[in-house]
C-alpha cells in the first residue's frame, strides 16, 4: 500500500538520523524498566509473559519490556527501527526477537501467540485502524491484554499555533485520505502519513474486533505556565493523547463495522 510504503520509508530515514521516538532507552531507563512500561499500573508483573511490542521498533519499549523480564517480539514497518531494537539488546544483554511487518497484517504470527500486546502512539499511520484491532485480537491469547495509546482525534483536527479564539479545529472530523502534511509540531510528525481516526473507529472498532474496555487515560501534558504555542500549551485546550486498556474476550467478534461509509473531503 502507498501509505505503508511511504511511512515505512520515513521511518527508516528517522532512525538513521536519530530523530525523535528512534532513540533508544538510556542506561537509567534500562535500570528500572518497570516504573517507565507500567505507569498505570494495568500490566503487573510481566517475568514470562509473551508480549508484543507492536509498531514499537526504535530501541526503547521492547528493551525496557526485556528488562522487566517478558518473553519480547517487537514488530515494526521499519527495518532500521527494529535494528536499533537489536543494537539494544546486544549491548545490554537482552533477549528479543524482532518481526518487520505492518501493524494492519501480522501473517507470520500465529494466532493466541501473546498474552499482553503493548502499542505506542502508532495507529496514526494506517488508514484503516479497525484491521488493526482484528489482528490484535488474532494474535491474543482469550483473556489476554491490549495497552495502547493513540492520538486523540481532536487534536489531529485542531492547528499547531493559537488563534485569537484559541486552538481551533481546523480539519473536519469526517474525512477520507491522511491529513495534509504539519511543520513545527510536536503533535504530529512531518514527512509521514497519518490519519484521523474517530472515536467510533478506536472504541467501536475494538469492542467489535472482540475487546472489552477496561480503563481509559488520558496522559497529563498540560502545563499551566506554558507559553502559548508550546506542547504543553496546546495540551491545556486538548489533551494529544488517549490510553486504553482492553482486553479479548473468549471469542473474538468478526462482525463488520455498521457505520456508514463517509465518502467526502
Amino acid at each position: 500500500m502507498p501509505a505503508h510504503d511511504h511511512n515505512r520509508r520515513a521511518w527508516d530515514e528517522r532512525a538513521r538520523s536519530g530523530a525523535r521516538f528512534a532513540r533508544p532507552a538510556t542506561d537509567a531507563e534500562i535500570a528500572r524498566p518497570d516504573e517507565l512500561t507500567d505507569s498505570a499500573g494495568w500490566l503487573g508483573d510481566v517475568r514470562g509473559k509473551r508480549l508484543l511490542c507492536l509498531a514499537a521498533g526504535g530501541g526503547k519499549h521492547g528493551p525496557l519490556y526485556a528488562a522487566a523480564g517478558a518473553d519480547v517480539t517487537v514488530v515494526d514497518i521499519s527495518g532500521e527501527m527494529l535494528a536499533l531494537d537489536r543494537q539494544v539488546a546486544a549491548e545490554k544483554r537482552l533477549s528479543l526477537r524482532t518481526v518487520e511487518a505492518s501493524m494492519d497484517d501480522l501473517p507470520t504470527l500465529a494466532p493466541a501467540t501473546f498474552e499482553v500486546v503493548c502499542q505506542p502512539v502508532s495507529t496514526c499511520y494506517v488508514p484503516d485502524v479497525r484491521a488493526v484491532f482484528r489482528e490484535v485480537a488474532r494474535v491474543l491469547v482469550p483473556g489476554g491484554l491490549y495497552l495502547s495509546q493513540h492520538k486523540q482525534p481532536a487534536s489531529l483536527q485542531a492547528g499547531v499555533q493559537p488563534s485569537p479564539a484559541g486552538y481551533e479545529l481546523i480539519e473536519p472530523y469526517y474525512r477520507s485520505g491522511p491529513l495534509p502534511d504539519v511543520a513545527g509540531s510536536l503533535h504530529r510528525e512531518q514527512g509521514m502519513l497519518e490519519y484521523l481516526h474517530r472515536w467510533e473507529d478506536l472504541i467501536g472498532g475494538m469492542c467489535r474486533a472482540g475487546f472489552v474496555i477496561e480503563d481509559l487515560l488520558e496522559p497529563l501534558h498540560a502545563k499551566p505556565d506554558a507559553a502559548p504555542g508550546t506542547f504543553a500549551h496546546r495540551s491545556r485546550y486538548v489533551a494529544p493523547y488517549v490510553r486504553i486498556k482492553a482486553r479479548r474476550t473468549a471469542a473474538a467478534a468478526t462482525a463488520p463495522a455498521r457505520s456508514a461509509l463517509w465518502t467526502g473531503d
